[in-house]
């Protein structure tokens, strides 16, 4: 099992940031480190089965000391988080939204750390337990 690290990020007025330097597209947040966590292995795992699924290849995860050495990422808090196989298989799938609303969905999607698709399966999610 593959392990890349991510790091962790956190404003005062912001959820836990997670972004992966060997992997600059993914960019996921939790609202505890425990979330956070989460969080990150599942957006590892949907990207990289969208790079399998794209016949594209996977990179090789970067030593601590190399990710390190970059500036702009001493910031952050290196975790080490493990791709789980075991997820279930990301499907992609076609969803007409008015403009307006996918606007919106965007702009809060990157104002939050998510990606459009994690956005939607969270809040999705979330309603489903909600009014289960």
């Amino acid at each position: 099992m593959r392990n890349f690290i991510g790091l962790i990020h956190k404003d005062a007025d912001s959820d836990f940031g997670v972004s992966f330097p060997d992997l600059p597209g993914i960019i996921t947040a939790g609202t505890s480190l425990d979330d956070a966590r989460a969080m990150a292995e599942e957006a590892l795992a949907l990207h990289i089965e969208g790079l399998i699924e794209d016949g594209e290849a996977i990179p090789e995860p970067s030593a601590l000391e190399d990710v390190m050495a970059d500036p702009d990422n001493r910031s952050g808090v290196a975790i080490l988080v493990s791709v789980k196989t075991d997820q279930p298989k990301a499907i992609r799938v076609n969803v007409t939204l008015p403009e307006d609303v996918l606007n919106q969905i965007d702009k809060y999607a990157q104002a939050h750390g998510f990606t459009r698709s994690g956005l939607l399966a969270q809040a999705a999610k979330k309603l489903m337990t909600e009014t289960a």
